[in-house]
């Protein structure tokens, strides 16, 4: 199968750092790298080996076997045109063909739990020839882009074992280098790459990488090494390493239940001394609300239960005034708390935590049981009393939240001071959260018991919107008791299903996902707003202004899907049929985009109008997570999935006799 410059590959690390690029070999992104590492686990990128040039050389001459655009858009050499096939299974594999018959295949992996990525050629039938390998370097942050100048250190220091080092710049990681090559000096300046998904983006895309030499390798039937990391290697002999990097690689690898598995695992990484959960890649460090979110999938679908509690206990240290950041920010300044619903999705993963452990027959201790508990009721607590950004539970037991120029929930873009989506008020999805958690604490505390009936009362009496057969996404806007916004928006899902406790009736129910299913969903998600409303916009695209304006106004969120499902497959009886229903209508066509974009993951968004083109972040962990928690416990067998749940037409004392509270 031929693939494009928009099919990309990743290899993660593990610490937050990952080596990354296409499928047809040019680098289109700045954050398309070898070696790009987390100083600070899993922060501190920095960008340390780029890209290669690469060619084969013998009797029949030379042939090149990578590409580069450069400025105005030249495409030279023309590597990608003898590429024969491209796999990323169970690493990144191209294979080449030579117009004289010679075959070369090519390899990247990199290594679980260190800086340290391998790469490895090998000819494949009986030709003989030289290879070359000219490496380009900067030494800058990820987000950064790198020009020529005068104070990189093109000089190696070489090491007695054979390998060599290169300091580009004081305060950046050193780069070791083991080779089963010879290394030739010849420094000069590579300029104006050109990345075009920067440049799509309205950002600057031109970049001039240091080339300090070259790698030259007699090639036959034993593999050329190459071997990059910001550590010395514990093995000196190149080809040795390899054969060891790749060996432990592939048994961890094949170790995992399925590919969806292996991909939630490139989110679980180190911070200090537990872990966390990147958000995506290759732009997002860990965020407190997707943290919370792909937990349910990455961890808890997947049966990592030490993982998951591990990080619970990590964030719940965190807590403020009631709140969990919803970002740790890359430098070390103070975490960003502007978030209603992080905590309330907390929360929820601590319960589902409880859940999963109880079905997989893993003890949580109780030291560990007590301190989440206590995190919940904190949480709870501070948010009953009222905490920063006017978040407050009001008098009618609902939670109320928001102030002018800060956005709070998961819809939150903000173009300069204009916030995009202020939904300030009542958001319908923040009071699923915040109902749900309060009978999730209370089948524990009964002091959560009476504000949670009075504010499923208020959700019954204020959210149903009868003319439009849906809920509506914001009630008492502005603070201002009665008013409402009825725009069509997938928030819903959440009060309809797609949380542990229904909000709504089953009549109701099934009703709205009748609206949603016709306005909103798509193969790919559902879309952030419906079509036919004002400010619809179809394709995410521009600069960062028009994307960011665009982002929650029609772009699909492939995360959403499986609430949607969840309160389908719920609102139907959870029967067998409507199972294997879900599964060809929703599932199938969602798992068909693991083959494109992020090969083997899930994109962050997609375009709102036909094809649906994948957009924004390429490897997302909620999209992950949440298509892991839909295929693994959304769509399981009921006997493998049946987790309690009940209904809240049931009464809360009903609920919580039927569940042994």
């Amino acid at each position: 199968m031929r693939y494009s410059e928009r099919d990309e590959w990743l290899e993660a690390d593990g610490l937050g750092g990952f080596a990354s690029g296409t499928a047809a070999g040019a680098r289109t992104r700045r954050y398309h790298a070898l070696l790009l590492t987390a100083t600070t686990p899993p922060t501190g990128r920095m960008v340390l080996v780029n890209g290669f040039d690469a060619w084969f050389e013998n009797a029949a001459g030379s042939a090149a076997l990578t590409s580069q655009r450069y400025e105005p858009g030249v495409v030279h050499p023309d590597g990608a045109t003898r590429i024969m096939e491209f796999s990323v299974d169970p690493w990144p594999r191209w294979t080449f063909s030579l117009a004289d018959g010679t075959t070369i295949e090519h390899e990247i992996v990199a290594r679980h739990g260190a800086p340290v990525v391998a790469l490895s050629w090998r000819v494949l039938n009986s030709s003989r020839g030289t290879l070359s390998v000219r490496p380009f370097f900067s030494g800058r942050d990820y987000h950064s882009l790198h020009r020529e100048n005068g104070a990189f250190r093109f000089a190696p220091e070489k090491r007695a074992a054979g390998g060599l080092v290169w300091r580009p710049y004081d305060g950046v990681p050193s780069i070791h280098v083991a080779t089963s090559g010879q290394y030739h000096h010849q420094p000069d300046w590579y300029r104006n790459f050109r990345y075009e998904a920067e440049r799509d983006r309205g950002l600057d895309y031109i970049e001039d990488l240091a080339a300090p030499g070259t790698f030259n390798f007699g090639l036959d039937t034993c593999d050329a090494a190459l071997i990059f990391s910001t550590e010395p290697l514990a093995e000196t002999d190149a080809v040795a390493a390899l054969t060891e990097i790749r060996a432990a690689e592939l048994k961890r690898r094949t170790s995992f239940a399925s590919p969806l598995h292996r991909a939630a695992d490139a989110y679980l990484v180190k911070r200090g001394a537990g872990q966390t959960i990147i958000a995506g890649y290759p732009w997002f460090a860990d965020w407190g609300r997707d943290t919370f979110i792909a937990l349910r999938g990455v961890c808890l679908a997947a049966d990592r239960i030490d993982e998951a509690r591990n990080i619970l206990l990590e964030w719940s240290r965190a807590i403020s005034e009631g709140m969990l950041p919803n970002r740790f920010a890359d430098r070390g300044e103070q975490p960003e708390f502007n978030a209603v619903d992080a905590s309330l999705w907390f929360i929820v993963a601590v319960y589902d935590l409880l859940d999963a452990a109880a079905r997989c027959g893993t003890d949580v201790p109780e030291e560990d049981r007590r301190a989440l508990e206590d995190a919940v009721d904190r949480i709870l607590a501070g948010y009953a009393r009222g905490t920063r950004f006017g978040i407050r539970a009001d008098e009618d037991g609902l939670l109320a939240a928001g102030v002018p120029g800060v956005q709070l929930t998961w819809m939150d873009a903000k173009v300069g001071d204009h916030v995009i989506t202020a939904r300030i008020g009542k958001p319908v999805e923040v009071q699923a959260l915040w109902l749900n958690a309060l009978w999730l604490a209370s089948r524990r505390s009964p002091r959560w018991r009476e504000p949670f009936d009075r504010g499923r009362a208020a959700f019954e009496a204020k959210f149903w919107n009868e003319s439009a057969e849906c809920l509506h996404d914001v009630v008492d806007v502005d603070h201002q008791p009665g008013k409402v916004d009825s725009s069509l928006r997938p928030n819903q899902v959440l009060a309809l299903g797609g949380l542990p406790l229904v909000l709504v009736d089953e009549t109701r129910a099934r009703r709205a996902l009748r609206v949603i299913e016709a306005r909103l969903l798509t193969p790919a998600g559902l879309r952030s707003l419906a079509s036919h409303e004002p400010g619809y916009m179809g394709h995410y695209a521009g600069g960062v202004a028009a994307r960011d304006g665009g982002y929650h106004q029609g772009t699909v969120w492939p995360w959403l899907l499986t609430a949607f499902v969840e309160a389908w497959v719920r609102s139907r009886g959870r029967t067998l049929t409507a199972i294997a229903d879900a599964r060809a209508r929703f599932l199938a066509p969602l798992l068909e985009h693991l083959g494109e974009a992020g090969l083997g993951h899930v994109s962050e968004i997609a375009d709102g109008d036909a094809p649906h083109r994948p957009n924004g972040c390429p490897f997302q962990a909620w999209s992950v997570g949440e298509a892991l928690r839909l295929e693994r416990i959304v769509l399981a067998l009921p006997a493998r999935s049946n987790r309690g749940r009940r209904s809240a037409s049931k009464s809360a004392e009903g609920a919580a006799h039927e569940m042994g509270v």
